[in-house]
């Protein structure tokens, strides 16, 4: 059976010196393909106002019985309503940003346009930019401090296009209440084991937006026959003689980790995007940017596929594949049952 998906890299893709220079060498276009995409959907995007102490007028709203805010007069006198004038919260509100670089996500199936690991970065640098030109504190957890910049997704490309080793998950101890980050990944391990190393920031009242980073044939299966799937992650194989077999069970573990985690996220006011490397990274820009200007609120499972809830998590590589079960060089997951 042909190869219906590989590993996006040098040849020793557990070698962190060869996916350094993999991320050094696809940082630059990147970042230009973020800036690309921040451009298509900037007329939409207006920062995350809201309403608080500040020196610009932000809108006029009806006054309500006990309301603290002075009544604007002029505005009131032109019809039979009373109004009063909001102005526009002016404090710089901090977002973390973090992209997924374990090797799970250097796959890329012949149905996607791009691997996983292009579009989380991509995502990231993207919403760099978008909160750069917000006037937004962003950080990279275990990369940057949180600083404002113009041009901070440039920044926050070269950190990584210079930065060694990256953990697999960074400690996230360190983010404090009333902040938000954006976090791009496959979320292929356990939900168990996702959940409790996000556990933290739900401890501390960070509010956190999930994108998953999907590729078509991950969700499909598409594997028939003698498949040899590889894991990415400790290079183990596993030879199936009729693939298909696999498919139903796969599929049902798959989206139950998918669902599971969006469940447990929504009952944190937390919000789940799924975006599919075989779509446009706008998309997901476009929910995502509806989520963190709702005031604490959450933007649920926002995605064209859903999920359903259940445990555990996926996949192995197959034929050279990726992570989870890639099968024929197809992948999905990293763990299968």
């Amino acid at each position: 059976m042909a190869r219906i998906g590989e590993v996006q890299a040098p040849a020793a893709t557990r070698d962190a010196l060869a996916r350094g220079r993999l991320r050094a060498s696809l940082v630059p276009d990147l970042l230009v393909e973020a800036r690309r995409i921040v451009n298509t959907v900037i007329a939409g995007w207006h920062g995350r106002r809201k309403r608080g102490i500040g020196e610009n007028f932000w809108q006029f709203r009806p006054y309500v019985e006990g309301d603290s805010s002075r009544i604007d007069w002029r505005r009131s006198a032109r019809d039979d309503h009373t109004y009063v004038r909001d102005r526009e919260w002016e404090a710089a509100h901090t977002v973390w940003l973090w992209a997924d670089p374990s090797p799970s996500m250097l796959y890329k199936s012949t149905g996607a346009s791009v691997s996983k690991q292009s579009r989380a970065l991509v995502l990231t640098l993207a919403m760099a930019e978008l909160l750069s030109r917000s006037g937004e504190r962003i950080a990279w957890p275990g990369l940057t401090d949180p600083f404002t910049a113009r041009n901070g997704a440039e920044r926050i490309a070269a950190q990584l296009m210079h930065a060694g080793e990256l953990p697999a998950k960074p400690d996230l101890s360190d983010i404090r209440r009333f902040c938000d980050i954006v976090i791009a990944s496959d979320f292929l391990d356990p939900v168990e084991e996702t959940m409790a190393w996000l556990d933290v920031l739900a401890r501390h009242g960070v509010r956190a937006h999930l994108i998953e980073v999907a590729d078509p044939a991950e969700e499909t299966f598409p594997y028939a026959g003698r498949t040899e799937f590889t894991d990415p992650e400790t290079g183990d194989k596993l030879t199936a003689g009729r693939a298909e077999m696999l498919g139903d069970e796969y599929r049902l573990l798959y989206t139950a980790r998918r669902h599971e985690l969006a469940a447990w996220c929504k009952r944190l006011g937390w919000s789940f995007t799924v975006n599919h490397t075989d779509r446009l990274a706008s998309e997901a820009l476009v929910r995502l940017h509806m989520a963190m200007t709702a005031d604490g609120g959450h933007a649920g499972l926002t995605s064209g596929h859903a999920g359903l809830t259940g445990g555990g998590h996926a996949g192995l590589t197959a034929g050279g594949g990726h992570a989870g079960l890639t099968a024929g060089g197809g992948h999905a997951g990293k763990a299968v049952a």
